[in-house]
């Protein structure tokens, strides 16, 4: 959510900020808003106005009193009452404007960087910058799910009795190297110095639009039927709901926190939800990281904390590039983000595996998070990035250190969590 400041004296930027995000439906909110305001802020004058009469009139009944003058005590009272009466009612309208300012408020969307390139959609991102070199082996590289099925570590078909599709059982040792990526995953962030959180699963309603647009939002959330409680997409949503309603010291800004947890999306509208690979499916586990600092800070940050899941993969000799998201491909309330992708040497192309984003203060304006300064109660900016997201993490390990004669090379960084295992070969 934006600063209202920047409707009240500067509706330009508003709108042509909505122009490039390929929103013009949402162009006259800023027009009606601003009008909404001005209501408000009238009728909050009117009230203020009418209290301070208010004021006036019962400091004026003691010294009436003490004269003596009971008549124009009563006239006083009976002025205060319909006072009284005018004050409930403005108050009703101010508090009914105030619901739809914010309401409206929460469909525009965040200013975005001035870097952010201009596209209207994923088509039209960019690449940044390629880390390690993307390899072609001489043989070929089957299919993931067959890889794993060679050594009999996926059902799917079990899962989708019990499930459905979009799930599966992972075993033997490929549900161990899953265990070992993301153990490994909260190690590394833990040396980088970051604290390890294990956050809630489920979270209210007013955490969620909080941390994410309404489309967002009936897009990707499960509701618990009968209470006001979603199961978590990403650890982001609780990590950032935290701190809801609080006010943190200046001085122990930056907060730094990585989490673990499993995530559940409904992916409405994804395709190839049923096909027999586990790429993209409705249940998952994510390890994450987390930023909360000061606004001045939050790009110093955000080029930090993409860096580290470059490192994290290039540590698993997984070559990897930086896509920076457009316009259009930017949700709502991202400022600027970039997707981190991994090699596929079956499919000779990248395929994304992480997303680095700072969303300046428009979560913390939604959650009322801030920072005392000696100026007073300022809001903090929030950032979040994936370390690790399972299975697709696990796809990009097993193709590229896929060998000729059908095993899976663990690399050194996992051996330690592998209880030693160098090599996973197949069982058929």
């Amino acid at each position: 959510m934006i600063d209202i400041n920047l409707i009240r004296e500067n509706r330009d930027l508003v709108k042509d900020n909505i122009k490039k995000k390929f929103q013009d439906d949402k162009i006259p909110l800023v027009d009606e808003i601003y009008e909404l305001d001005l209501r408000f802020r009238e009728t909050k004058s009117k009230a203020d106005n009418f209290r301070s009469e208010k004021n006036k009139l019962s400091d004026s009944i003691g010294a009436l009193m003490r004269e003596g003058k009971k008549d124009e005590v009563g006239a006083v009272r009976l002025e205060i009452s319909k006072i009284d009466d005018d004050i409930e009612e403005l108050e009703k309208i101010e508090e009914e404007l105030e619901v739809l300012i914010k309401n409206k408020m929460m469909e525009i969307p965040q200013i975005i960087d001035a870097s952010v390139p201009i596209g209207k959609d994923d088509t039209e991102n960019v690449e940044i910058e390629k880390f390690g070199e993307p390899i072609v082996p001489e043989y070929e590289i089957p299919y993931h799910a067959d890889i794993f099925e060679s050594i009999n570590g996926l059902d799917k078909d079990s899962a989708g009795r019990v499930s459905g599709n979009g799930f599966y059982y992972l075993m033997g040792d490929v549900a161990r190297l899953h265990s070992a990526l993301i153990s490994y995953a909260r190690d590394f962030m833990v040396s980088k110095g970051f604290i390890y959180c294990v956050p809630p699963f489920m979270i209210r309603s007013d955490v969620v639009t909080g941390v994410m647009s309404f489309e967002e939002m009936d897009n990707m959330m499960y509701k618990i039927e009968g209470e006001d409680l979603y199961l978590i997409g990403t650890s982001e949503h609780s990590m950032i709901g935290k701190f809801k309603g609080q006010i943190v010291k200046e001085e122990e800004l930056p907060i730094t926190l990585t989490s673990y947890s499993p995530c559940f999306r409904k992916e409405v509208g994804a395709h190839g939800i049923e096909e027999r690979g586990i790429y993209r499916v409705h249940q998952f586990e994510k390890q994450e990281m987390v930023v909360l600092c000061k606004p001045e800070d939050a790009m110093d940050w955000y080029n930090k904390m993409w860096s580290f899941t470059v490192e994290f993969f290039r540590s698993l000799d997984v070559p990897v590039r930086t896509l920076e998201c457009c316009s259009g491909d930017l949700a709502n309330l991202k400022v600027k983000s970039c997707d981190i992708e991994a090699w596929s040497p079956r499919q000779q192309k990248y395929f994304e595996v992480g997303s680095c984003s700072t969303l300046g203060e428009a979560q913390a304006r939604r959650l009322s998070i801030r920072m005392k300064t000696n100026s007073g109660n300022k809001y903090v900016a929030t950032l979040n990035n994936t370390v690790l997201a399972t299975p697709r993490g696990l796809i990009a390990l097993v193709e590229n250190n896929y060998q000729s004669d059908g095993s899976i090379k663990v690399p050194d960084a996992l051996i330690p969590y592998m209880g030693g295992i160098e090599t996973i070969n197949p069982k058929k």
